[in-house]
């Protein structure tokens, strides 16, 4: 299971084993996920990383 890198939280699975939520990458190019609530709440989340 993953976790969010912005705050923690266990991310939510679709039953195909696909995440509730996003890949976004930083600015070393590396991938980092984000849940769906993390999304609502930090509109620029590229500016988090």
């Amino acid at each position: 299971m993953a976790k969010c890198d912005l705050c923690g939280q266990k991310i939510q699975t679709t039953f195909l084993n696909k995440i509730i939520g996003t890949f976004v990458k930083d600015k070393e190019g590396k991938q980092k996920v984000v849940c769906s609530d993390c999304q609502r709440k930090h509109k620029d989340i590229k500016s988090q990383f």
